[in-house]
């Protein structure tokens, strides 16, 4: 018989934090910084409603699934919208709908799910590409692989890397870069972006914050933050940070001086970026999914994740299920504006805490939807 049991992450037994990373270096889909016990720890640090449920068959541990628990019971993936990617990590033959009413969970929305095992079947609404760069030889043959199949772009790229050389300054890539001065630039370029675009400032909020200050200062173990900063001599001109699990490295915040524009440094610190990934131990970069603009002209490789919602069985899953349906009768699973709203209003209610802020972030989506926004091509 199956069984549920659900714990703030720092108080999850050491027993099942190992069940859980071993789960996950079991499966290839399962390896990224995103779906172990390092990152949920992590938001358990900053966050009290964070929870991790650990379902167990009579003689093993059947899987995990790091969430926030809300009202009604429904679950959001840990950390969203930082959360890129969420799963189910479990092994084969655990069913979302019976794990959901075991675990007393009416339902559990996801927008990046990875699902080896097919445990969410119907849920499923909507199929989205991640972008990965792996390098499976040299950084030298992967960037030449790159150029083979878009010669004139990297020409290009090419062209502005040498012209930022000798304009801006001589370029160099800092990596791990530890300056807290360059992670503030960051943060601080990456808000200034989301205002210019109308998006949602999840830059806000303490609990990101504090959960972004606490990662740059983790230099030691397998599981730590990263910077990679590109340099034009003294002056930061563009920088990645996020999160490394061994050799694996998914970046949050995407960055570049607004100044230096018309150099299209993204695309001149992506190209280095590549290049010292052996010196970091780096064999894979996930930029994730979205931009694609940004982030297709640099990933050979890309994996499928998933949009919708798992519901239970019972009054609350069939109450959960009503709404889901509603929603998609008014389009919410189309692209418009029905859709974006949708979007919108998840990202909110992911990020914002309290009614208060939750109020804010909705007016701020209206004002943002009254006014121009700007067409800029930037860094996810």
């Amino acid at each position: 018989m199956l069984k549920a049991e659900t714990f703030h992450p720092v108080d999850l037994p050491e027993s099942d934090v190992a069940a859980w990373r071993a789960l996950c270096a079991s499966r290839p889909d399962f390896a990224n910084p995103l779906l172990g016990p390092d990152f949920a720890l992590a938001v358990g640090a900053v966050r009290d409603d964070a929870r991790v449920t650990v379902w167990r068959w009579p003689e093993r541990v059947a899987g995990f699934l790091a969430h926030h628990r809300r009202p009604g019971g429904l679950a959001r993936p840990i950390g969203a919208p930082l959360s890129d990617y969420h799963a189910l990590v479990a092994a084969p033959g655990l069913d979302a709908e019976h794990a959901l009413t075991v675990a007393g969970l009416a339902a559990y929305r996801f927008t990046g799910l990875i699902d080896p095992n097919h445990a969410f079947g119907s849920g499923v609404v909507a199929e989205h590409e991640a972008y990965q760069i792996t390098l499976n030889g040299s950084a030298e043959a992967y960037l030449e692989a790159l150029r083979v199949e878009s010669p004139k772009r990297f020409k290009n790229y090419r062209r502005l890397d040498h012209k930022m050389d000798r304009e801006v300054g001589l370029l160099s890539v800092r990596a791990p870069d530890r300056d807290p001065a360059a992670f503030d630039q960051l943060i601080a370029w990456k808000r200034a972006q989301l205002a210019r675009t109308g998006a949602h400032d999840f830059l806000r909020p303490a609990w990101t914050q504090a959960l972004m200050a606490s990662l740059f200062d983790r230099d030691r173990g397998d599981f730590q933050g990263l910077m990679i900063n590109l340099y034009a001599g003294d002056r930061l001109v563009a920088g990645h940070f996020g999160v490394r699990l061994g050799d694996v490295y998914h970046p949050w915040i995407a960055s570049t001086d607004p100044e230096l524009g018309a150099w299209s440094p993204g695309q001149v610190f992506l190209q280095r970026a590549i290049a010292v990934m052996p010196l970091l131990g780096l064999t894979t970069y996930d930029l994730g999914p979205g931009h694609d603009h940004y982030k297709r002209p640099y990933a050979l490789d890309t994996r499928v994740i998933t949009e919708g919602a798992a519901v239970s069985a019972g009054s609350r899953g069939l109450m959960a299920l009503a709404s889901e349906q509603a929603w998609a009768l008014a389009g919410a699973n189309r692209a418009g504006l029905v859709g974006s709203l949708r979007r919108r209003l998840d990202m909110i209610s992911a990020t914002e805490l309290s009614l208060a802020d939750r109020a804010q972030g909705l007016a701020d989506a209206l004002s943002a939807r009254a006014r121009p926004r700007d067409n800029e091509a930037e860094a996810a």
